[in-house]
């Protein structure tokens, strides 16, 4: 095991049509990954993510079995290329999913089937266009959530995601969230951006959602992390298997505190960071959130290679 290697999972935002495709050309690890995955679903998600439509990978119960099984396959490569067990692992929101499958805690098959009911949750739980998501540029936090406060008029609108100083997003009731804007935009704010989600998440509308999942987290069979993993909701290691799927399913509802989460592992010593996933959002995000730790992403044949020998 690696001391200073964190492996970090992406969250929803990070998928497109045909991901992963080049390694799923040269890899068959990758398509047996995604064929346990189709077989606990009932349909072929690896033709899904290749062949679209692309309306639908974007639907969240579809798009959240997606990403996790992309980032568990790159995982199992890295694994299968000879590549270093990390000492921490971690995920944005989704992500921390792909994390618990990765340390140990529970099967691909499982998490499968748990992320697309989490998904149908959260989507009936605020139906299409009642809710809103914003990212806003340039702002402290303390303004972003006194915006929010300022804009709520007694509807739900908070800062859920704290993903890099100067990036945070807000969530909440369509309404609501464009009043926060506006007072973000006053506040000073370099850009408010309304985000093009179906599902506002991570506020307090999404309670009912988790009050509805912690069935579905209850039915499985959970192991301990075999692997320290640092968990959204407290930014902190969590090992104790109660403490880790009551937030889990807090994070429904609660902020994603990733920058201090990132912070947390370069504190313990984390500072090379592998983004086991499709995409590179959170190399962007890292590298602003703490100083001397660097970022590889392993999702093209390339990538995966470099990785592999910078390690040696």
């Amino acid at each position: 095991m690696s001391a200073s290697l964190a492996f970090v999972f992406p969250g929803q935002g990070s998928q497109s049509l045909r991901m992963l495709a080049d390694l799923g050309a040269q890899q068959p690890l990758v398509l047996e990954t995604f064929k346990e995955a189709s077989e606990s679903l009932g349909y072929d998600l690896w033709a899904l993510t290749q062949d679209g439509p692309a309306e639908l990978l974007n639907q969240t119960d579809k798009t959240q079995p997606a990403i996790l099984t992309a980032s568990i396959a790159l995982w199992r490569l890295w694994q299968a290329e000879g590549g270093g067990v990390p000492a921490f692992v971690a995920g944005h929101s989704l992500g921390e999913y792909s994390a618990l499958v990765a340390a140990g805690s529970l099967s691909l098959a499982d998490a499968a089937r748990l992320v697309e009911r989490r998904g149908q949750l959260m989507q009936e739980a605020v139906p299409a266009g009642q809710g809103g998501m914003a990212a806003i540029l340039g702002l402290e936090d303390a303004d972003v959530i006194a915006a929010c406060a300022e804009a709520a008029q007694g509807e739900v609108v908070s800062a859920v995601n704290f993903n890099s100083p100067g990036q945070v997003v807000i969530a909440g009731a369509k309404a609501a969230v464009e009043r926060a804007i506006e007072a973000c935009k006053a506040k000073g704010a370099k850009r408010a951006l309304p985000l093009p989600v179906s599902v506002p998440s991570h506020c307090a509308l999404m309670k009912p959602a988790a009050k509805r999942f912690a069935e579905s987290v209850q039915a499985i069979d959970w192991q301990a992390p075999r692997i320290a993993l640092v968990q959204n909701v407290s930014a902190q290691v969590v090992t104790d298997l109660d403490t880790l799927k009551r937030d889990l399913l807090a994070q429904l509802y609660m902020p994603v505190r990733w920058v201090e989460s990132i912070q947390c592992l370069a504190a313990k010593g984390a500072t090379r960071l592998v983004e086991c996933g499709p995409g590179t959002v959170l190399a962007g995000l890292n590298k602003r959130c703490a100083d001397g730790i660097s970022t590889v992403g392993i999702n093209t044949p390339d990538a995966l290679a470099a990785a592999l020998a910078a390690q040696a």
